[in-house]
């Protein structure tokens, strides 16, 4: 079966990295997404990440997460050979994705108002930190200086270590995610209607969507959420557990949960403790009840509990590094990580698939990350170029 996206065409004119991860889940989905990118360097991804080699070559590991499956051209769109170019592509595109800072688009005169007159069924997606408008428009889009506006730092860590900023660039992410789900609604409208959308996707609104319960309990309840670390506001015992080797997470965030954690432990009387016998009384003696929990468990391992919890029913994992979740036989066997070979390099890209499956066909990529420029001249002589043509427009830097 095709993917739910097989036939549309995607130009992405994004950097680093809530862009490309948006583009990206679109090509996950089997749409062709062609990156358009500055012919003096290209992507800035392109050379971030801890393989400095590979950096070095413009192809680093930060550009090889999130833009496998695309091709890639080079343009100049400050000239007006490549605006033209550009516009010829944008003619029989689909959807445009771009991150630029709100009025740059403008000031080169390939805003949404001049495209859609060139093809008015464009969906049109801009990512920015805050929006097109408002009093923080004009800021760039850093994911720490998101998660630190949003409010994401002031919940994440304790009280003594927030506010701390999320372990990976989760404002990013979330904004590429917002992007990618807006896109695809648009164009189910515009297959409809025949007439696109202008999206203005606000890295900082995306975020504080995420934050649901933390969000509504001020807007409803006046509750200002403060950082408990491991711990669960919502329940008790539910956070992170020492045992005798490792870190355990526990969810026993139901009554029944609770009592079988007890029962496991070999301690019962935990259970009837007027002090934990309540949802509510667990939760106003949550540092107590940590305290007896750790130490029943300090009488075996994290895996070992692990095994016993969630065989009678107690939700509990154990605390992965990342090397460690990617080795796990679960991944393996659902084959998260795929490797693709790369001409002419010994070693092959290995990139993740999208975050579910679907039946007759998964959403990962079926190509690498290309070099920059990969496509330039396939995709020119598709819009008529001749060699000649391609060749002086390379010499001028138009591409």
């Amino acid at each position: 079966m095709a993917l739910p996206l097989a036939g549309v065409k995607v130009l992405d004119l994004s950097n680093v990295l809530a862009g490309p991860f948006c583009a990206y889940q679109l090509a996950l989905m089997g749409a062709d997404v062609t990156k358009v990118e500055n012919p003096e360097g290209g992507d800035l991804a392109r050379r971030l990440g801890a393989d400095k080699a590979a950096a070095a070559r413009q192809m680093g590991a930060s550009f090889v997460a999130v833009n496998a499956g695309k091709r890639s051209l080079t343009l100049n769109l400050k000239d007006p050979r490549g605006k033209a170019i550009l516009k010829a592509l944008v003619a029989s595109s689909d959807v445009l994705v771009e991150n630029f800072r709100p009025g740059v688009m403008t000031r080169l005169g390939l805003d949404f108002d001049v495209l859609r007159e060139i093809n008015p069924r464009l969906v049109y997606c801009a990512i920015s930190g805050f929006g097109a408008d408002g009093e923080l428009s004009s800021r760039p889009a850093y994911d720490q200086i998101i998660q630190g506006i949003s409010g994401v730092m002031s919940v994440t860590g304790d009280a003594q270590s927030a506010p701390l900023r999320v372990g990976y660039p989760v404002s990013d992410t979330v904004g590429g995610l917002t992007a990618a789900f807006a896109i695809c609604a648009a164009l189910l409208d515009a297959r409809t209607t025949g007439q696109g959308r202008m999206l203005d996707v606000s890295m900082l609104e995306a975020t504080l969507a995420t934050m649901g319960w933390v969000v509504s309990n001020y807007l409803n309840a006046g509750v200002a959420p403060a950082p408990m670390g491991n711990e669960n506001f919502t329940a008790a015992p539910s956070g992170t557990f020492r045992t005798g080797d490792g870190l355990l997470n526990i969810a026993a965030n139901e009554t029944r949960q609770f009592v079988s954690l007890c029962a496991l432990i070999g301690r019962p009387d935990i259970a009837v403790d007027p002090r934990f016998a309540q949802r509510d009384t667990r939760k106003q003696n949550r540092h107590a009840l940590k305290a007896e929990i750790e130490a029943a468990l300090a009488h075996d391992s994290a895996a070992n509990w692990e095994t016993k919890f969630v065989a009678s029913g107690v939700p509990a994992g154990r605390v992965l590094s990342v090397p460690d979740v990617l080795a796990h036989p679960h991944l393996a066997s659902r084959e998260f990580v795929r490797e693709l070979d790369v001409p002419g390099e010994a070693q092959p890209q290995r990139v993740t698939r999208a975050g579910f499956r679907l039946s007759g066909g998964d959403a990962a990529p079926g190509a690498p990350a290309p070099s920059l420029g990969a496509d330039t001249l396939s995709l020119l002589s598709d819009l008529g170029y001749d060699p000649a043509s391609i060749d002086q427009l390379r010499a001028d830097g138009v591409i």
